[in-house]
């Protein structure tokens, strides 16, 4: 099916623009995944992705996701709820001084219950802590998102500075985490 998919380029230009939520979810713990393992990023990757229509990296081989991971400009963090992978966040270094969030997003039995706002506030927080000089933090979320996603990253500080629409060639529905797996949504 075809849809037409809008792009929301955000971004955030100083550390002091990052506006944190009031409230620390209980029972969370947010520990950098500082060993490569494919396998883990592929399970967080299409746990949090699958009914938002991540499909860019369902193909990459086990040697594709380990020369990801392994980049020293890449960190993954994953957030733990009573010892449960709840959601992440992947950054990425990038040159001129910018870091990209370039994943964020919770498993679906997490989200609704305050983590976002906190797990992205911590994302960003550490975005501007991977270089001496960070000159801005972005990120992008589209139209097939989380309805929250938007309204969550503008909560947060980061300002639109482009958008873009394009249409697309989807399956009526998202993969989900993994074929078959036909979960209730």
């Amino acid at each position: 099916m075809k849809r037409l998919v809008r792009t929301t380029h955000l971004e955030m230009l100083a550390p002091a623009a990052l506006r944190t939520p009031n409230r620390v979810p209980p029972e969370i713990l947010l520990l950098r995944a500082s060993v490569p393992s494919p396998e883990l990023g592929r399970f967080l990757y299409t746990s949090v992705g699958g009914d938002w229509y991540w499909r860019d990296r369902l193909r990459w081989s086990y040697d594709q996701w380990m020369r990801w991971l392994s980049r020293p400009e890449v960190e993954t963090w994953v957030a733990y709820e009573s010892g449960t992978p709840a959601g992440y966040f992947e950054l990425e270094l990038q040159p001129e001084a910018a870091v990209e969030i370039t994943y964020f997003g919770l498993l679906p039995q997490f989200a609704g219950k305050g983590l976002g706002g906190y797990l992205l506030s911590q994302a960003a927080a550490r975005a501007w802590q991977l270089r001496p000089v960070v000159r801005r933090v972005w990120v992008h979320t589209c139209s097939l998102d989380h309805a929250g996603a938007l309204p969550n990253y503008l909560a947060r500080g980061f300002t639109v500075f482009k958008e873009e629409e394009r249409t697309v060639e989807l399956p009526d529905t998202p993969p989900g985490p993994w074929p078959g797996a036909e979960r209730p949504r």
